[in-house]
């Protein structure tokens, strides 16, 4: 099963569906499962801008699973999109926005599954 490690809060706004965009540097061309893993990091100061959003924010851990059903080069017009969605979740980001990665049928695990996580698409076995 593929797995992708994302920073807190962002993978805690997945789960809780306020977010249905992983924003990458670089494109993928797969598609279907994938698991949401949460890294060890947590951004506090972005963590801030989300405080009336209720979030649990675990950290190294897998918390939830989600399709990849595209990847979308970002330009001005689709940044108006989002922002049209929701300012507070795709505003200002410390990160490079250059893919999205479309996530549907999110899922939230009840019960975490705590474990290293890596860089990039990574491959875990434990779930099938």
């Amino acid at each position: 099963m593929k797995a992708l490690t994302i920073k807190q809060p962002w993978t805690s706004l997945i789960v809780a569906g306020y977010k249905k965009y992983e924003f990458r540097s670089w494109k993928t061309n797969y598609r279907g499962k994938i698991l949401l893993h949460a890294g060890l990091s947590l951004e506090k100061d972005t963590l801030k801008r989300f405080k009336d959003y209720n979030l649990n924010c675990t950290l190294g851990a897998i918390i939830g699973e989600a399709e990849l059903v595209d990847c979308i080069l970002v330009d001005s017009k689709f940044n108006e999109e989002l922002m049209s969605i929701d300012p507070i979740v795709y505003g200002k980001s410390n990160h490079v926005e250059t893919y999205a990665w479309k996530l549907e049928n999110v899922k939230k695990y009840d019960e975490p599954i705590y474990i290293k996580g890596k860089l990039g698409l990574w491959n875990y076995g434990g779930i099938k």
